[in-house]
C-alpha cells in the first residue's frame, strides 16, 4: 500500500472522514472493500497469542469509554498506553474512538489479527487510518516514543509497521514473556506512587527520557 501523509491529505482539502476521495476506495475503504478483505484463519494472532471469542471490557481512565482487551498484564499495559494517549495527545475520546478485541476475522494487514486475541487497540482510527503517515506533529511523536519507551519494547506502534497505521498499538511479545509481566508490574506499582504514571507531571522532553526513547525506536526499526 502506498503510504500517504495525513497532513498532505488535509492540506489538499480531502479531509479524513466523509470526503469522497477518502471514503470511496481511499484511506478508509468502502464496505465492499472491507468485505473483500482476507480472513485470518489461524488459531493464534500474528504476535503469537491465542485467538479468543471474547474478552471483558475495561474502563479507560480519563474517559467515559471502555475497551475490550485480554485481562491481566496485557490489559494493564495497553490501558496505560490508552490513558497517556488520552491525557497527552488530544484530550478526551469520543464513542467509537478506541477499539480492542473483535471476533471478526477480516483483516487488511496481518498485525490487525492481534485484535482477535485481545492484544491490540486502535485509538482514533478515523484520524489516523491505515496507510496514512505523518498524522502526528514532531512534539506529539516525542510523546508517542516516550510511551513506547515506558513499555520497554513490549508494545509496538503501528506507525512503525507496514502498512503504517498510526492509531494502532499492540503487544509485541509472545505469551509468557517475562518482559511483559515486568512492565505490567511497574505500571501497577505507579498506581500506589503519587506523581507517577499516566496523568502525572512526567516530562517526556527531558534528554534522558528522549535518549531512552531513541534507543528503543532504533531497536524496533522506527521509520
Amino acid at each position: 500500500m502506498t503510504t500517504l501523509s495525513r497532513r498532505s491529505v488535509l492540506a489538499g482539502g480531502l479531509g479524513v472522514a466523509g470526503a469522497p476521495g477518502v471514503a470511496s476506495g481511499g484511506l478508509l475503504g468502502t464496505a465492499s472493500a472491507a468485505a473483500a478483505e482476507p480472513g485470518w484463519s489461524g488459531a493464534v494472532s500474528l504476535n503469537g497469542w491465542p485467538v479468543v471469542p471474547a474478552v471483558p471490557s475495561f474502563p479507560v481512565e480519563g474517559t467515559d469509554l471502555a475497551v475490550a482487551v485480554l485481562p491481566g498484564d496485557v490489559a494493564t499495559t495497553l490501558l496505560h498506553c490508552a490513558r497517556r494517549f488520552c491525557y497527552e495527545l488530544g484530550g478526551s475520546l469520543a464513542p467509537g474512538d478506541i477499539t480492542g478485541h473483535t471476533p471478526g476475522r477480516a483483516v487488511a494487514a496481518g498485525y490487525e489479527s492481534n485484535h482477535l486475541s485481545g492484544t491490540a487497540i486502535t485509538i482514533r482510527q478515523s484520524a489516523y487510518p491505515r496507510g496514512a503517515a505523518g498524522g502526528f506533529f514532531p512534539q506529539e511523536l516525542v510523546v508517542v516514543r516516550d510511551i513506547l519507551a515506558e513499555c520497554e519494547g513490549v508494545v509496538r506502534w503501528g506507525g512503525d509497521l507496514s502498512p503504517v497505521k498510526e492509531s494502532h498499538l499492540q503487544i509485541d511479545v509472545p505469551p509468557g514473556d517475562a518482559r511483559l509481566s515486568r512492565v505490567a508490574a511497574k505500571i501497577a506499582g505507579w498506581k500506589l506512587e503519587p506523581g507517577a504514571g499516566a496523568g502525572s507531571d512526567l516530562d517526556p522532553f527531558t534528554e534522558p527520557r528522549r535518549a531512552t526513547a531513541r534507543l528503543l525506536a532504533r531497536a524496533q526499526g522506527a521509520r
